[in-house]
Order: structure tokens, then C-alpha cells, then sequence
């Protein structure tokens, strides 16, 4: 998948690939392959707390809990975006990673991804006051986001972007979250599902970009292996968002 640059922007901050030899890369569809099968099987929507999600068990309060969480999550995703943003090189991938925060932040109040999240909460009960306080959010979720922002403003374009590549999985968990909201979790208005429906081709889109600047970059053997490890540093991120959920003892919130 071409994006029609020449520059490669993985160079610019990675002293693996400044030190050691160049070694000739996998062929792009074994490295596409390789990539999919770590967003595919390393992905959070194996967490037993979104197969408990999605099976219908958790209670209201488990619910909220993750609402509340994850929305620290969702709103540094702009800032992480504006991070990779400021790494490219010409205007015609800077529009097109703006494009991506302008998704969550709007083009004005009451749009974008962040938005539709704090409807959710107000679906599922959750004043938006509350959760853009962010005085309750668990001290593994903050370590979590905290540890991704970092990642994106300190490693090299290739893996700031690759690390997004988590998007390949996202358009199915949507697909599978939007049913088993709206056959287990009834309570919550149906409005409130709007984050969900727009992921789904959002996500597809975005991953489809992302993928090609990384087919794109990637030149080396070690320039792959820094991309297919970027993008299981990813997994790791969500995967230990959900296990701070998961393990909170239900007294710090409601």
C-alpha cells in the first residue's frame, strides 16, 4: 500500500536502525500479515473484562466504572495525535493525521469523538462534570494512558505511528460492542451509542492510512521489528488499562 512519499521519517529519532546494518526487509505482505496478526490476536477485546462486557454480566456499577476510566483514555487521544502530528514531514500527512483529531476534539463544541463519549456516561448515568473532573480515575489507568502519550512523543514516527495500528481490530470490537449493548445493556439510552457507530468506519479508515505509512517506512529488517513492536507495546497499553478496571475493588467509585 503506497502513500506516495519518499521520505522516511522512521530514521529520525530510532538509533537502532542509525547503528546497526541494514538488513533487507520481510516482503510487505509478510510484514502486513505480521502486523494484522498481532492487532488480531493480541488485541483487548480478549480481557476477560470485555468478554464479560460483551457477554452481558457486568453489573451497572463494573459499567460506569469502565465508562469513567476509558474516557481518560479517549481524551488524550488528540493529544497523542497532535504528538505524531508534529513528527511529519510534509503538509499532506499533516492533514491527513489532522484530519484524526479533529475527529475526536470537533470543529466545534458539541462535536467529535469526546463528545459523543460524555453522552455515553450521561447515558449510563455519569454526570459529564464528573468525568471531566478526572478525580476518580484509577492510578493504573492514568500509568497506562500516561505511558502512551510518552511513547508517541519520544519514539521515532514509524513507531508512533504503528502503535495506532491497535485500529485494525477496532471496526469488529464495535461491531460486537454496539450488539451487546444494545441487547444486554437496555438501560443505557440508545443515543448514547453514537461513539461506537462512529468508530466503526472511522476506524477502518484510519487504520487503512496508518498501515500504508507503515508498509511505507518500514525498509529495514529492524525498522519492522520496531513497528510490530510498537504495535504490541499498544495491546499491552489497552491490555493493562482493563486489568486496573478489572482489579479495582468497586469501593473508588460507584
Amino acid at each position: 500500500m503506497s502513500t506516495g512519499t519518499s521520505t522516511n521519517p522512521s530514521t529520525s529519532t530510532s538509533t537502532a536502525t542509525a547503528t546497526a546494518p541494514a538488513t533487507a526487509p520481510a516482503p510487505a505482505p509478510a510484514f502486513e500479515d505480521r502486523l494484522r496478526a498481532v492487532a488480531r490476536d493480541r488485541y483487548h477485546d480478549r480481557h476477560p473484562f470485555n468478554v464479560r462486557m460483551h457477554q452481558g454480566e457486568l453489573t451497572p456499577d463494573e459499567l460506569r466504572r469502565w465508562i469513567l476510566n476509558r474516557f481518560h483514555y479517549q481524551r488524550h487521544i488528540p493529544v497523542k495525535d497532535a504528538l505524531v502530528l508534529a513528527k511529519l514531514d510534509t503538509p499532506r500527512l499533516r492533514r491527513m493525521w489532522l484530519r484524526r483529531i479533529e475527529e475526536h476534539d470537533g470543529r466545534a463544541e458539541g462535536e467529535g469523538g469526546i463528545e459523543r463519549w460524555l453522552r455515553l456516561g450521561e447515558a449510563a448515568g455519569l454526570d459529564r462534570a464528573r468525568l471531566l473532573s478526572g478525580e476518580e480515575v484509577l492510578p493504573g489507568v492514568r500509568l497506562a494512558v500516561d505511558g502512551y502519550v510518552n511513547f508517541c512523543r519520544l519514539r521515532s514516527p514509524l513507531e508512533a505511528v504503528a502503535a495506532s495500528l491497535t485500529e485494525l481490530s477496532a471496526p469488529g470490537i464495535m461491531r460486537t460492542r454496539i450488539a451487546a449493548f444494545e441487547h444486554h445493556y437496555r438501560w443505557i439510552d440508545a443515543d448514547g451509542l453514537a461513539y461506537f457507530r462512529s468508530r466503526e468506519t472511522q476506524g477502518r479508515q484510519d487504520s487503512g492510512e496508518a498501515l500504508g505509512l507503515v508498509l511505507d517506512w518500514a525498509r529495514t529488517e529492524a525498522e519492522q521489528e520496531s513497528a510490530v513492536a510498537a504495535l504490541a507495546f499498544k495491546c499491552d497499553v489497552l491490555w493493562s488499562l482493563l486489568d486496573a478496571i478489572d482489579h479495582a475493588d468497586g469501593k473508588e467509585q460507584p
